[in-house]
């Protein structure tokens, strides 16, 4: 996992976090972000959490919990675990860093920050995988360069599993 860039900071999505001006390149996240992560926080369908450096909001990523059928793992995987329905899980619904700090590094920070948050809440609350949507193929790219794998019926449904973010988490600790 990545460690937070001098000056970068992450934070709930307040009210007072200017979003106006952000832009990410991509019109379904920033009009989401703009219009919509603030109801999703209220109506407690998404958790959304900014990154901050000193010129204001450079990305951020939604949370929810979330549930995988069990038919929808590839085999291998799904044939070890229980036949419940559903398999618990958590979505990284939306995740986009500001046009100004492309080729930073900031995405691999907004999903460090994500995955962390994901591994401290499976403490309590139990989350087989982490789930996300990549919007297109640099999306699916991005996510899995980062260890994240397709599911077999939607190529642009990732996911990773919660046993191997936790090892590798300890192994960049140490």
């Amino acid at each position: 996992m990545t460690r937070a860039a001098p000056g970068l900071r992450f934070a709930l999505l307040g009210r007072e976090h200017d979003r106006s001006s952000f832009r990410s390149g991509v019109p379904a996240l920033d009009d989401w972000f703009r219009a919509r992560a603030t109801q999703d926080q209220e109506r407690r369908v998404a958790q959304v959490f900014v990154a901050l450096d000193h010129e204001g909001i450079v990305g951020f990523y939604s949370l929810s919990m979330f549930t995988l059928a069990l038919d929808s793992l590839p085999e291998r995987l799904s044939r070890k675990l229980p036949r419940y329905d559903a398999i618990p899980a958590a979505l990284i619904g939306r995740l986009a860093r500001h046009e100004r700090a492309r080729g930073a590094g900031i995405g691999d920070l907004l999903l460090a920050d994500a995955v962390i948050r994901v591994l401290a809440a499976a403490e309590a609350v139990a989350a087989y995988a982490i789930v996300v949507d990549a919007k297109d193929d640099m999306g699916r790219a991005f996510y899995e360069a980062h260890g994240f794998i397709p599911l077999p019926s939607r190529s642009r449904r990732l996911f990773l599993l919660t046993k191997t973010a936790r090892a590798a988490l300890r192994a960049a600790k140490r």
